[in-house]
């Protein structure tokens, strides 16, 4: 039987899809080692307690290749030292499935980057769609004073690979506050991919 329509509501106000059949959330602990400064980290995790960075809410239809995945991403506003909240950041397991991010509310960011190291940035506020392309890591990160909600879609059969960030030190460029905005700067941790890792992400493909 083919599955019947529906449809969901976009909670602006609490950061929410209406509806949603899953939720998942990421506390302050769960984002250790992602930041620079890992002694603001501990301070900040002394200071404030665990507290939730980013929640998930959404929606799966089913896990059939060609189907859809779609939610709603709420980030807290903070900063660790000089850097802005983030999300762990991923490339989809499936490395050439897309993915759709609308701003909700909120002012932030999607950093990417290629396999290559290539960097793009693209800002997000309300109305806002950015695509996310094939084969592109990305992150988002919470530029502003207040909660970045976005809603989100891609293909369900995507999956997340997170190792892939995790086995460079980090994404090439961090993002920080200048003081009256924010500035990308280089990860002085960042240890670029070699040919060989390059060509197993484009291996991915499903």
């Amino acid at each position: 039987m083919p599955i019947k329509p529906s449809s969901y509501t976009v909670d602006v106000s609490n950061g929410l899809l209406a509806g949603a059949s899953s939720k998942y959330q990421k506390k302050l602990s769960d984002l250790s080692g992602l930041y620079h400064d890992q002694k603001a980290f501990e301070a900040s995790l002394k200071e404030q307690g665990d507290v939730i960075v980013y929640e998930v809410t959404d929606h799966r239809p089913s896990d059939a290749s060609g189907d859809l995945i779609f939610g709603v991403t709420r980030m807290s506003p903070g900063r660790i030292g000089n850097e802005f909240y983030l999300t762990r950041g991923h490339i989809h397991a499936l490395g050439n499935r897309p993915e759709i991010y609308r701003g909700e509310a909120g002012e932030g960011l999607m950093l990417m980057e290629s396999p290559e190291g290539e960097t793009r940035i693209v800002e997000i506020r309300p109305n806002t769609i950015c695509y996310v392309p094939p084969f592109w890591i990305h992150r988002s990160v919470n530029t502003g004073s207040t909660d970045l909600v976005m809603s989100f879609c891609y293909p369900s059969d995507s999956g997340q690979d997170y190792s892939v960030i995790e086995k460079t030190g980090g994404m090439k460029t961090r993002i920080i506050s200048d003081g009256t905005g924010w500035q990308a700067v280089a990860n002085t941790q960042y240890r670029p991919r070699s040919e060989a890792d390059i060509q197993a992400i484009y291996n991915t493909a499903g």
